[in-house]
C-alpha cells in the first residue's frame, strides 16, 4: 500500500490537561476513500503517566493512511490529579462522545460527509483495552449520533476482579486500593462483568505475552459469549504483550483485517 501525507489536529474533549486526543485523516482529498470508518484507540500502560498516548503514534498513522478516521485518545492517568477509578473510565468514555461534538466540528464537510458515523470501532490495548470496553458498555455502544459496531481488546485487561485477587500492582493504582476492601468497585470496573451491549468483541492476544496470559481473553470470550455478549478470540502465535503497537507485528495485521481497512 502506498505510503500518503497524514493530517493530525490536537483535540480537547474537556477543560483537564490531559482530556484531548489527536485526530488523523489522509490529507489530500484525492487519497480519500468515499467512505472513512472512524476508529477510536485507547493507549495501554497500566493507567500510568509512565505511557501515553505517543506510543500509538505510529499505528494512528497507519490506519490513517489506510483511509480511517482515527481518534487517538489521551486520559487522565495515576500520577496526575484526578486520575484513578472511576474518572479514567469516564474519560474515556467522554472521548468517545466527542464523536458527537468536537470531532465532527473538526472536519471539514466533504470530509465529514465522507465519514460512516454509524459503524465505529473502538480498539484498546492492554489497559486501553479494559477502559475501551468498559466505556462502550457504558454507552450502550452507541452516542447520541454514532453506533458502536467492533470492539478490539488487544491483549487486555478484561478481568479485573481477578486481577485484584492477585493483588496486580497497576490494577490496585487504578482502583486506590486492594480488592478485599472494595471487591464492587472492582466488579463494576471489569470488562468481563458487564452486561452485554450490541456491537462485536474481538479479543486479540499473542501466545508469548507474559505481562497478561492469553487464557484471560480466553476466559472472558467463553464467559461473555455464555451471557449473550458476541464475542470471538484470535490468538496469535509466538508474538508477546507489545507487538500491537508495531505496525509490522501479525498482531496488528490482525486488527487491520478486523477493522477491514
Amino acid at each position: 500500500m502506498k505510503r500518503c501525507a497524514v493530517h493530525r489536529t490536537k483535540i480537547a474533549y474537556g477543560p483537564e490537561p490531559s482530556q484531548f486526543g489527536h485526530l488523523y485523516h489522509v490529507a489530500s482529498a484525492d487519497d480519500r476513500p468515499d467512505r472513512m470508518r472512524p476508529v477510536v484507540l485507547v493507549h495501554g500502560g497500566y493507567w500510568t503517566t509512565e505511557f501515553s498516548l505517543t506510543i500509538e503514534s505510529a499505528i494512528a498513522r497507519q490506519y490513517a493512511e489506510r483511509g480511517a478516521l482515527v481518534w487517538n485518545v489521551e486520559y487522565r492517568r495515576i500520577g496526575e490529579a484526578g486520575a484513578g477509578w472511576p474518572a479514567t473510565g469516564t474519560d474515556v468514555r467522554s472521548a468517545i462522545e466527542a464523536l458527537d461534538t468536537e470531532i465532527p466540528e473538526a472536519l471539514e464537510p466533504d470530509l465529514r460527509a465522507c465519514v460512516d458515523w454509524t459503524d465505529v470501532a473502538v480498539v484498546g490495548h492492554s489497559a486501553g483495552g479494559q477502559l475501551a470496553l468498559w466505556s462502550v458498555a457504558q454507552l450502550g455502544a452507541k452516542t447520541a449520533s454514532t453506533s458502536i459496531t467492533t470492539v478490539v481488546a488487544q491483549a487486555s485487561a478484561l478481568d479485573l476482579v481477578g486481577a485484584g485477587r492477585a493483588a496486580r500492582p497497576s490494577v490496585e493504582g487504578l482502583m486506590g486500593g486492594p480488592y478485599d476492601a472494595m471487591p464492587e468497585r472492582y466488579r463494576q470496573a471489569s470488562p468481563i462483568e458487564q452486561e452485554p451491549f450490541d456491537a462485536h468483541v474481538v479479543a486479540i492476544h499473542g501466545t508469548l505475552d507474559t505481562a497478561i496470559p492469553v487464557d484471560v481473553s480466553r476466559h472472558y470470550v467463553e464467559t461473555v459469549c455464555a451471557r449473550g455478549q458476541s464475542a470471538e478470540l484470535i490468538v496469535v502465535p509466538d508474538e508477546g504483550h507489545d507487538a500491537f503497537v508495531d505496525p509490522r507485528s501479525v498482531c496488528n495485521r490482525q486488527t487491520l483485517r478486523v477493522l477491514g481497512i
